[in-house]
């Protein structure tokens, strides 16, 4: 009772927690981490792929933490609107809660817990994962390490694991149908994915049925961009920006050019979901 240490990591199936695991575990083999994942149930299936990989690689199992209740319960409970930038509901509800419920058991019992945050060195630190609780800690190690995006590769890349497969693509993890998806990340889930894209179509035409005003992507629906015109203008739209963006790029001898287009560097930065992102 009282004064026991736990120490927790999140991984969201994306690159920076899966890095930050492969960091912990190789640099500090003498914590006992217990590494988790928040499932939601409408994940990408390269995540659950990824995650079967890093646990061979950690050599011990990678807790799922499932939500009591799945989308379409919630998409009920909030009369059919779909979760958006401005209302997120989906991370609240299938992601925060269920860690909250998970590690508020270890807090009952009095033990002091350590939370690992996959924070990069090039980021700002963000509010989200500031705790309300004397006894949950937040550590940042990439930050305290000095680790950027490109460091956060190469710890992928040293260790045989790579980047996710879902990174040839899309830039971000989380559900199928996040609404901080690029339309031309739309168009290729609909390529690579189509029954996950008509999903997403008939929970948006329910969530206007229902008088919702707001669609996955903003100010078009799912039904309009899929249209084969709609797409060549996505794609083309796509390639112009790479192009600019290539253009401007500096070619710095000491890092390896092997950084994934960002879509952030391409269409400017959107604020994330960490616990879904990150």
């Amino acid at each position: 009772m009282g004064n026991k240490l736990k120490h927790v990591l999140g991984l969201s199936g994306g690159r920076d927690s899966a890095a930050l695991a492969v960091f912990m575990r190789d640099n500090h083999p003498e914590l006992e981490i217990e590494y988790f994942f928040t499932d939601t149930g409408k994940e990408l299936p390269e995540v659950y792929s990824y995650l079967s990989k890093l646990e061979g690689y950690l050599g011990r199992p990678i807790l799922r933490i499932n939500p009591d209740r799945g989308f379409d319960f919630w998409l009920m409970q909030y009369n059919n609107f779909l979760p958006s930038a401005q209302t997120r509901w989906c991370t609240i509800q299938m992601k925060l809660k269920p860690f909250e419920k998970w590690v508020g058991n270890f807090l009952e019992r009095g033990e002091t817990v350590y939370s690992y945050v996959a924070i990069r060195s090039d980021e700002e630190y963000r509010e989200g994962y500031q705790s309300r609780d004397n006894n949950l800690i937040v550590k940042l190690p990439f930050k305290d390490a000095g680790i950027d995006k490109q460091g956060v590769i190469d710890i992928l890349n040293h260790s045989g694991l790579g980047l996710p497969d879902y990174y040839a693509w899309r830039s971000r993890s989380g559900c199928t149908f996040c609404f901080f998806q690029r339309k031309i990340e739309w168009v290729r889930l609909l390529e690579r994915h189509p029954e996950a894209f008509e999903e997403a179509k008939r929970y948006e035409k329910t969530a206007t049925a229902a008088g919702s005003q707001f669609t996955w992507s903003e100010r078009e629906s799912l039904e309009d961009m899929s249209k084969p015109e709609r797409i060549k203008q996505i794609k083309a739209d796509y390639e112009k920006r790479l192009a600019r963006l290539k253009a401007k790029s500096i070619q710095n001898p000491l890092r390896s050019n092997n950084l994934p287009v960002d879509m952030d560097d391409l269409y400017g930065q959107s604020k994330v979901c960490l616990a879904c992102h990150k």
